[in-house]
């Protein structure tokens, strides 16, 4: 059993399919074919269920793929001790984010970490946090931008900074003028415009309604925060808005952004796999991540 076999497996069940497997894997396909085939004669199962329409796993593919999943991030986590051992100044980091949290934070800390570490490569992921939380745990990405609260046991998290929850509405709406925190009762009746289902602010507004005793009639949805912000400045709704964002928000169509009562916010970590080797690229990340959050705030 050789571990390009194992990479193999993998990807064909992501695919569920051998043509676009063996393209990611830029191989033939029927080399692919044989590479399984020879697998799973010395292993004395099989591993995929094939027919003319699908490539299905079978039970013990099920547990096969699972633990070379496990195997190969090992490995990974080996080389990765090994190069630091060796005091190697060369690496790759993969670094994941929300894309709300990428956009008011990475364009500071990567430019800043590339000038003190120019031969390390950060590769970006950006996903929602649902996805985001799965490529964590799974160690498809080193570390990763979150808030809390995490609904995978398996990672642990260092806190980044407490960011106010801020309220967006028209610069010509009744509520526009007002000095004093908003009292989210005074929302009922307003549309909300919100980030799409899968997204962590999504959840937070909805939580936070839910605390004020009203139900937010979203007529709009997006998964872009600018967006949100533009339909607001249009006066098509109000939302909630990390307080980040709208510092960053200089255009002539912006929306006004309010205080609310209590001042609600939400927690951004940096979390990565419990039990996971931190390698000395990443623990600098964080290191640079903590430093510029600190003068900005």
């Amino acid at each position: 059993m050789e571990l390009r076999q194992l990479q193999y497996a993998i990807q064909i069940a992501i695919e569920r399919n051998f043509s676009r497997a063996a393209e990611k894997l830029h191989i033939a396909q029927p080399s692919l074919s044989q590479q399984l085939s020879k697998l799973e004669k010395e292993l004395g199962v099989l591993l995929f269920q094939r027919s003319t329409s699908s490539v299905e796993l079978t039970h013990a593919g099920s547990l096969f793929v699972e633990k070379s999943q496990q195997i190969l991030d090992l490995v990974e986590q080996l080389k990765k001790e090994m190069e630091d051992i060796s005091q190697m100044k060369k690496g790759r980091l993969i670094v994941g984010s929300m894309p709300i949290t990428g956009s008011t934070i990475l364009p500071y800390v990567v430019p800043a970490f590339q000038a003190a570490y120019p031969e390390i490569e950060v590769s970006l992921v950006e996903e929602t946090s649902f996805n985001l939380e799965t490529l964590t745990s799974s160690g498809q990405t080193d570390i990763s931008l979150l808030s809390l609260p995490l609904r995978d046991d398996s990672l642990y998290y260092e806190t980044l900074l407490e960011e106010e929850i801020v309220l967006a509405v028209h610069p010509q709406h009744p509520l526009a003028s007002r000095s004093d925190p908003i009292h989210l009762g005074e929302l009922k009746q307003e549309p909300f415009i919100a980030l799409k289902n899968g997204q962590g602010f999504r959840k937070l507004t909805t939580q936070l309604c839910q605390q004020a005793g009203i139900s937010p009639n979203i007529v709009f949805e997006s998964s872009n925060m600018e967006t949100i912000q533009s339909l607001v400045a249009a006066g098509m709704g109000i939302a909630f808005v990390p307080f980040l964002i709208s510092k960053r928000s200089r255009s002539e169509l912006a929306p006004t952004y309010l205080h609310l009562e209590g001042h609600p916010t939400r927690t951004l970590v940096i979390a990565y796999r419990k039990g996971r080797y931190i390698s000395k690229a990443a623990e600098a990340f964080i290191a640079t991540m903590k430093q510029i959050m600190d003068a900005r705030s």
